[in-house]
């Protein structure tokens, strides 16, 4: 730890992940944070959701509400929170529990504090000298059984006078409510606005009525089932109508516009009961040229709304009539005219269900004055009740703050695995290929992660994960320290645990390739080269098959007795034969110079060369991946998540191997039935093979390989 003196406050600086930081160590460094010079800090901005973080901390430092917390922010919650503390280093602590005592009270601030902190517990019937972060977030049990808590809103409880509170609860039902900060429903000055003007418009719309009571209600009390029986039939009445008119213009139509028999006979072999839906597309009665509607003959499926109408209406204007022409049908809904202008108007629908003489009684008892005095007695206290939610922001700052500090100024919690800790952006861990990576970021935007985590030189795993218990999905990227890569694709599916150890079905949706280890790189070249050969080999078999198929198609597609045997051609045999032998002749040469230009060599100095030929086709492979692993950093990767990184956040090899966890099996010897067994030819080759090589070797070193001319 070394110590540098900033232009004015003395600053303490340590090495964290190769990169020097600001250290914070003491309540006096939080309270100077705003002379830190923005350039030394690790971030400068980070999201308030999707963090291991109690997002109601983050909420309250986000002034603005846009969702981020900026340094300014952060510099603003450390001077508040260090000016009403007595004990500033207690804050690095990181308590839930604050006693009343350590409450700053020699300023305004902290004076309001202390009394608010006692209003709180004495309000949930504690006598102690602390409070708690859970005490202080209650506000139901805070404001259960007070009168007024400053929120504006008044309940059933706030009412002094008995009357008013089922006058609350009548209001809270027709004009709506809120929850008030008891937890109970209650109602606001808007709401009692609305009420009242509700009732008031009600009384009047009805009074209108009342003035003129023979033409808004021509049929009395049944008025409204008149109207409703006339608009049920009105339809059919007008078609009746209107084909009347045709047959007067042209009574050769007559038979169109009726019901045809042939219409009638197309269902007469059916139970004509079940078939009322066809019969009441039919007209209303028979058309005729005298246009009148008899009562007496209306279509069987319309007779009962036509009965009603008859009863309520027809019955009242024509007592002794057998029909009624279209003028008197006219004149029937011209009636209708003051009523319908009257609905229309109609206003204070919300109340109308009281009923007009619990509505006048409610106006003539004028209870609106007394309400809105308790609204206003209830606002009268909102500077108290604001002062308590002052006291849940004091008590969440006082526990948070320092975490924060951590994971913002300086990344202690990301290094410091060795304690167990975390940095607030992780999310858990994930298993997959007999591996855990211990380092998981939850993905907010997939979108956002485009070119930017490919600079942080780091192996990527992108999953889906989905909780069927939850009902939820997630992205997340994992990163991969150590292991193998080679079944690292897309498709590849593992579980994945989050922080609270819920467990989710991963797969792997996108892969960002990054030099891993060392020891994958040195090995990189050869796996290269063997999937290159095995690629060209499986190539060149299909083709061959894929060739192979073809002409034993053509050949199947030929006449029998048409085919024709191609004749031996020695001329051709002699070219192929004497092609295998220049081949043999040239790899022996080749053969023969290797040899005779190591000649002579000792033993050890073949495995000298052997070494080097390795050395010069992986020592590239790891030089680059060294340089790599070196400069792996995790910043691109938490800029691509909404965070703005200042400074990098380096996971060198050392770090990286505390990252990924990779299954160790102890060494046995153990029996398995079902492993595959090396068939006899195969262990007899091998044992050939080496018994040839050692051959060759002793005769060499021996000097007798003279015979074969080398």
């Amino acid at each position: 730890m070394a110590k540098k003196q900033n232009t004015g406050y003395p600053w303490k600086y340590c090495s964290l992940g190769g990169v020097v930081r600001v250290n914070i160590t003491s309540g006096e460094d939080i309270a100077h944070l705003g002379e830190l010079d923005q350039k030394l800090w690790t971030v400068l901005s980070c999201p308030t959701q999707d963090l291991d973080f109690d997002s109601r901390t983050l909420q309250l430092i986000d002034t603005d509400g846009d969702g981020r917390v900026r340094v300014a922010e952060i510099v603003a919650a450390a001077q508040w929170l260090t000016s009403v503390v007595k004990d500033k280093d207690a804050i690095l602590k990181g308590e839930s529990v604050l006693r009343l005592d350590q409450i700053n009270t020699e300023n305004e601030a902290g004076q309001q504090l202390y009394k608010s902190a006692k209003q709180i517990l004495q309000n949930l019937g504690l006598e102690k000298n602390e409070i708690s972060v859970d005490e202080a977030s209650d506000s139901v049990a805070i404001f259960a059984k007070t009168q007024y808590n400053g929120d504006g809103v008044i309940t059933q409880a706030s009412a002094d006078v008995e009357s008013l509170r089922p006058l609350i609860a009548t209001i809270a039902e027709k004009a709506g409510s809120v929850t008030d900060r008891s937890g109970e429903p209650g109602i606001t000055a808007d709401h009692i606005e609305a009420f009242y003007t509700a009732l008031a418009d009600y009384a009047a719309w009805q009074a209108a009525a009342e003035a003129d009571k023979a033409a808004v209600f021509p049929y009395g009390e049944n008025t409204a089932a008149a109207l409703a029986a006339c608009e049920a039939v009105g339809d059919k009445v007008a078609d009746y109508f209107m084909r009347c008119k045709l047959i007067r213009f042209d009574e050769a139509v007559a038979g169109a516009v009726d019901v045809s028999a042939e219409k009638l006979g197309a269902i007469s072999d059916r139970n004509l009961a079940t078939q009322s839906e066809e019969i009441a597309s039919y007209p209303l009665a028979r058309p005729t040229k005298d246009a009148v509607l008899p009562f007496g003959a209306v279509n069987p499926a319309w007779q009962p709304a036509f009965a009603t109408l008859k009863a309520l209406v027809l019955d009242v204007d024509f007592p002794k009539a057998e029909g009624i022409t279209e003028e008197q049908w006219n004149g029937v809904l011209a009636k209708f005219g003051p009523y319908r202008a009257w609905l229309a108007d109609k206003k204070g629908e919300v109340v109308e269900s009281l009923g007009l003489d619990e509505v006048k009684a409610l106006l003539k008892a004028d209870q609106k004055g007394a309400l809105l005095t308790l609204i206003e007695a209830d606002k009268a206290m909102e500077v108290e009740a604001s002062s308590i939610d002052e006291v849940k922001k004091l008590l969440l700052y006082y526990r948070d703050f320092a975490r924060l500090l951590r994971n913002y100024v300086i990344f202690t919690d990301f290094y410091g695995r060795s304690e167990g800790s975390r940095g607030i952006f992780e999310t858990g861990k994930l298993y997959i290929d007999e591996r855990c990576c211990d380092l998981c970021i939850k993905v907010a935007d997939m979108g956002a992660h485009g070119d930017m985590p490919k600079l942080s030189g780091m192996f990527l795993l992108y999953c889906q994960c989905v909780s069927k218990t939850l009902g939820k999905t997630m992205d997340i990227v994992a990163v991969m320290t150590d292991g193998k890569t080679a079944d690292l694709r897309p498709g590849k599916n593992g579980l994945f645990y989050d922080l609270e150890g819920n467990d989710w079905d991963a797969v792997i949706t996108k892969v960002v390739e990054n030099p891993i280890s060392i020891k994958e790189a040195f090995w990189s070249p050869y796996r290269k080269l063997a999937r290159f050969i095995s690629d060209k080999i499986d190539k060149n078999a299909a083709d061959k098959d894929a060739d192979a198929l073809a002409k034993l198609q053509t050949t199947a597609d030929k006449p029998a007795d048409g085919a024709a045997r191609q004749p031996f051609d020695i001329a051709k045999f002699a070219g192929i034969s004497a092609a295998i032998g220049m081949a043999f002749a040239g790899i022996g040469a080749a053969l023969a110079l290797i040899v005779n230009g190591v000649r002579g060599l000792a033993w050890w100095k073949w495995l000298v060369i052997i070494a080097a030929v390795i050395l010069v086709i992986s020592l590239p492979s790891c030089f680059i991946a060294w340089r790599k692993l070196r400069k792996r950093n995790l910043g691109p990767v938490l800029n691509a998540n909404g965070w703005a990184i200042n400074s990098t956040v380096l996971v060198n090899i050392l770090f990286g191997k505390t990252l990924t966890s990779v299954a160790r099996y102890p060494k046995m010897k153990l029996d398995d039935p079902y492993a595959r067994k090396t068939p006899v030819w195969v262990k007899c080759l091998w044992w050939c093979l080496a018994l040839l090589v050692i051959a060759f070797a002793v005769l060499y070193f021996t000097g007798n390989l003279k015979w074969m001319g080398l």
